[in-house]
């Protein structure tokens, strides 16, 4: 791999880790299956794009949050004032963010960047220009690890965690589970709504269809990082969810050099994911099929 195609690994996997962290509160921290992703990531973007355009970066950033974690409790109200199943509420949302998302650009399907200020452009001028791609995502990066950990380890934080674990037995102990998956909706949708946001940025544009696929890359993430990387504690689990999308990444770009069209990406995504899931299993019969054999060793043997 070359060290430009190291280095842009690198750089998105660090973007794409704040998308993985919200897809890590929804799937694993709350237990829920939210499909809103694919829609929140592109809105968080189509803010950005807008408000770079009008000379404000940063406040796309910040109102591309709000606008995701605005995504996220609609999605959350769905499931818990009218019941709706988690998956049909994320899709329901979903679907209703891509006539929004298109609203917002104006109802154009792309926006350009190219020569218009970005977050990035912060550092033009000083020692870090060429660095700024990576040193702004990597300084929000480790700024969201930190407020995350922190606020999963207050009440609040452990009422969360403790919904994704048994609602039943947090509502008996007087917990209003609505409000913790409410908040958690919006917690999740906003960090990848943040994701998007800056992608847009870095990319230099913005694409109606650049959210398909969104979730697969955070389950992605999510998943390999906790195989690869261990989930001994939350603080390890939160950094491995930040390794197995740089990981991911890296996976990427070595196929992407190795030849493989860009637009089987998404089989390879699916590939990962669904590998992923079964190294436990895997784990497990090659395990057995060891012992096995020692086993007929030892009767051989004997």
């Amino acid at each position: 791999m070359s060290f430009l195609a190291f280095q842009g690994s690198i750089e998105l996997g660090i973007i794409y880790a704040i998308m993985a962290l919200g897809v890590f509160l929804s799937f694993r921290t709350l237990n829920f299956p939210d499909l809103t992703v694919d829609g929140s990531f592109v809105t968080g973007a189509a803010f950005s794009a807008v408000l770079c355009i009008n000379g404000h970066p940063v406040w796309g950033l910040v109102l591309g949050l709000v606008a995701g974690s605005a995504a996220g409790c609609i999605t959350a109200l769905l499931h818990t004032k009218l019941e709706i199943q988690p998956l049909l509420a994320g899709i329901l949302v979903m679907l209703g963010l891509y006539s929004i998302n298109l609203k917002v650009m104006g109802t154009r399907a792309n926006i350009p960047l190219v020569n218009q200020t970005t977050v990035f452009s912060s550092l033009e001028g000083t020692a870090l220009e060429a660095y700024a791609q990576l040193l702004i995502p990597l300084g929000i990066l480790l700024a969201l690890l930190i407020l995350l950990f922190l606020f999963l380890k207050t009440k609040l934080g452990f009422s969360l965690r403790a919904t994704g674990d048994n609602a039943q037995m947090v509502r008996a102990l007087g917990v209003n589970t609505d409000t913790t998956i409410l908040i958690g909706m919006a917690l999740s949708n906003s960090l990848v709504a943040l994701s998007g946001a800056l992608l847009s940025q870095y990319q230099s544009f913005t694409d109606i269809g650049m959210g398909i696929g969104m979730v697969v890359i955070g389950l992605a993430s999510v998943i390999i990082g906790e195989v690869i990387f261990g989930t001994s504690s939350l603080l390890r689990r939160l950094i491995a969810v930040i390794l197995g999308a740089v990981l991911y990444r890296m996976i990427i770009a070595v196929a992407l050099e190795m030849g493989m069209p860009a637009t089987d990406l998404k089989l390879v995504s699916a590939t990962l994911v669904a590998l992923a899931l079964a190294m436990p299993i895997i784990k497990k019969k090659a395990l057995f099929y060891k012992r096995k054999i020692a086993a007929q060793g030892i009767k051989r043997g004997g």
